[in-house]
C-alpha cells in the first residue's frame, strides 16, 4: 500500500486556502502512485481553533469544507483528513463535536474515525470542546484494512486498551496516523518511540505552522512494523512525501534532527513568521538596545522575515554605555535592518521637572526613575509602531518574565515575544550560536553584564547561570523546597500579574508561559 504522507499548513478558520492545500497535495500524491492520502490532525480547520468550537457559524463553516474537499477530491485516490464530526452524545453547554479523521471518497465522506484520547494537559483542553471517540473501526484501502489514529491516540500508554491494539483485532494492517503534535526540545525522538510502541506499519503525519504561541513543525514519517524508517518530511516546511508500508526503508530529505541551537532558532523564527503572515502584518519594529536579547530577538526577526521588514530603534539615554549604541549601530548594519536612534533625554527632562516628588530620594524614588525611563522608551516604540505600522516585539526572556524583571507598559510590551520561553542562559548560548555562525553579534553584546541601564553603573541583580536553571526547574514543578528555591517562588508568585497582561510567548518547552499554565493572581498558596 503505498500511502503519500501529505504534510500542509492548515490556518484556523481559513477554509478556503485550507482547502487548496489539500487540493494541490492530492494531485501531487496522484503523480506519485498513491494509493491514499493522509492529512495532519484538523487539516481542514486549523489546530487549535479553540472556543471558536463554540461559534455554529465556525463550525458550520468547517462541516461545509469538508463536504466540498470530497467533492474536490473525488477524481483522485482517497483522503484522510482532519476535520470535525458530531458526537452522538450531547452535553450540555458543550459543542459536543468529535475531533475526527475523516475518508474522503468518491465525492462523499466515507468513514468517520473519532478521536479516542482528549489531552487535557498543558495547552490541550481538549475536553472542553470535544467527546471522545467510544469505538474504533478500520476501513479499505487498496484491499488492505487499516485504521485511523488521531494524535493522543499515538502517543497514551496508559488506555486500559490502546486505539491501537483495538484496531489491530479488527484486522488493521497499518496505520495511519494523524497529529498535531507541537515543538519542544527533543520531540522528534519522542515521536519516534511512540510510533514504534505499536509494532505495525504507521504512516505519521505531522502539522506544520505556528498559530500563535504553538509552533508546528512538520518531521512527518513513516515506518515500517519493525520501527525503521521508511520514509521523513523536512520540518519547518509544507512537502509530500509517499511510502510503501511494506516497502524497504528508503532515502528520505534527513534525519529527525537533534534540536540543538540550530533547530531551536529555525523553530523560533519560524514562529514568527508564522504569527506575522498568519495576521496579515508587513514587518515588525523592537527596541535594539546593544543587549544580548534584543540582539537575538533581531536575528530572529530577519531570519523569519527578511531584512527588509524588520526595523529596529535604539533608545539611549544618559545612562546608556556608548559602546550599547555601537553595538547596536553594529547588530543593524550586520542585519542590514534600519536603525532608528531616539534619545530618551528629550522626553525624561520634562518628566524630571514637573515630577519631582515621585522619583527623588530613596530606593522608591530610585526605582520609580527607572519605571519611567523603561515606559518612555516603550512610548517611542509604540509610537513608531502608530506612525509607521508594524508589530511591535517584545526582547524579555523567560528568566525575566518568572521573576518579573520589567516594567509594565515599558519593556513588558509587545505583542509577541519570540524568546520569552528561553532561560536567560538560553539564549546567552543561541546568541553565541548566531554569533558564531552568521557574525551579526559583536562579542561586546555577549561578554557584557547584564543591564537594563537605567541607573548609572545599574547592572541586572542575578547570577543567572545560578538562578535561571532553578526558575526553569520551580516553573516545571520540579524543584524541590530550599530557602534559596522558596525565595524564587515567592518572586514567581508577585509576577503572576505581570504575565497576565504580557503578549504571546512563542512556546518552545513543556512548561511555557502562556495559555497552558493556567495559575491564579489572587491566591493564598
Amino acid at each position: 500500500m503505498r500511502v503519500a504522507l501529505a504534510q500542509v499548513e492548515a490556518r484556523v478558520g481559513d477554509f478556503a486556502r485550507n482547502l487548496e492545500r489539500h487540493v494541490a497535495a492530492q494531485v501531487e500524491a496522484v503523480d506519485r502512485g498513491a494509493d491514499v492520502v493522509v492529512f495532519p490532525e484538523m487539516s481542514l480547520v486549523g489546530y487549535p481553533p479553540r472556543d471558536l468550537l463554540f461559534d455554529p457559524g465556525f463550525v458550520a463553516a468547517a462541516f461545509e469544507a469538508a463536504r466540498e474537499a470530497a467533492r474536490r477530491t473525488a477524481g483522485g485516490p482517497p483522503c484522510l483528513v482532519g476535520g470535525l464530526a458530531r458526537s452522538p452524545e450531547r452535553l450540555p453547554h458543550h459543542p459536543s463535536l468529535a475531533n475526527a479523521a475523516l475518508l474522503l471518497s468518491g465525492g462523499a465522506i466515507a468513514h468517520v474515525q473519532p478521536k479516542r484520547l482528549l489531552p487535557a494537559y498543558e495547552v490541550f483542553l481538549e475536553p472542553r470542546w470535544f467527546v471522545p471517540g467510544r469505538a474504533s473501526q478500520t476501513f479499505e484501502v487498496a484491499g488492505r484494512r487499516v485504521g485511523a489514529l488521531v494524535c493522543e491516540d499515538v502517543w497514551d500508554e496508559g488506555y486500559p486498551v490502546h486505539p491501537a491494539a483495538d484496531l489491530a483485532a479488527r484486522g488493521a494492517g497499518a496505520l495511519l496516523a494523524l497529529v498535531a503534535s507541537p515543538f519542544r526540545a527533543g520531540i522528534p525522538a519522542e515521536r519516534l518511540r511512540a510510533a514504534r510502541r505499536l509494532r505495525q506499519p504507521i504512516a505519521f503525519v505531522n502539522a506544520v505552522g505556528a498559530r500563535d504561541e504553538l509552533i508546528f513543525d512538520g518531521g512527518s514519517f513513516a515506518l515500517s512494523a519493525e520501527g525503521e524508517e521508511i520514509t521523513r518530511l523536512p520540518r519547518f516546511g509544507e512537502g509530500v512525501a509517499t511510502a510503501d508500508l511494506d516497502g524497504p526503508p528508503a532515502a528520505g530529505p534527513g534525519p529527525a534532527g537533534t534540536d540543538g541551537d540550530e533547530e531551536l532558532f529555525a523553530a523560533l523564527s519560524f514562529g514568527v513568521r508564522g504569527f506575522v503572515e498568519g495576521n496579515g502584518i508587513a514587518s515588525v519594529v523592537l527596541g535594539l538596545s546593544g543587549g544580548v536579547d534584543s540582539a537575538l530577538v533581531a536575528a530572529i526577526a530577519v531570519e523569519a522575515l527578511g531584512a527588509g521588514r524588520v526595523v529596529a530603534v535604539h533608545v539611549p539615554s544618559r545612562f546608556t554605555d556608548p559602546r550599547s549604541t555601537e553595538a547596536a549601530e553594529a547588530i543593524a548594519a550586520a542585519l542590514r535592518i534600519r536603525l532608528d536612534v531616539r534619545p530618551l533625554e528629550p522626553l525624561l527632562a520634562p518628566f524630571e521637572t514637573g515630577l519631582p516628588d515621585l522619583h527623588d530620594g530613596g530606593p522608591a524614588g530610585r526605582r520609580a526613575h527607572e519605571n519611567l525611563q523603561a515606559r518612555l522608551r516603550m512610548t517611542v516604540l509604540a509610537a513608531y509602531v502608530n506612525r509607521h505600522g508594524g508589530l511591535l516585539l517584545n526582547a524579555s526572556n523567560k528568566t525575566e518574565l518568572a521573576l518579573g524583571y520589567g516594567t509594565l507598559w515599558g519593556d513588558l510590551a509587545g505583542l509577541l515575544a519570540p524568546i520569552g520561553d528561553l532561560p536567560k542562559t538560553d539564549v546567552t548560548r543561541l546568541a553565541r550560536w548566531v554569533a558564531a555562525t552568521r557574525g551579526t553579534i559583536p562579542p561586546f553584546v555577549l561578554d557584557r553584564a547584564p543591564t537594563a541601564a537605567l541607573s548609572a553603573g545599574q547592572v541586572d541583580p542575578f547570577d543567572y547561570d545560578d538562578v535561571a536553571p532553578r526558575v526553569e526547574a520551580i516553573v516545571g514543578n520540579r524543584a524541590g523546597s530550599s530557602p534559596a528555591n522558596d525565595a524564587l517562588r515567592a518572586a514567581i508568585r508577585r509576577a503572576e500579574g505581570k504575565r497576565v497582561v504580557h503578549g504571546i510567548v512563542l512556546k518552545v518547552s513543556e512548561w511555557a508561559f502562556g495559555s497552558g499554565r493556567l495559575v491564579p493572581v489572587t491566591r493564598a498558596y
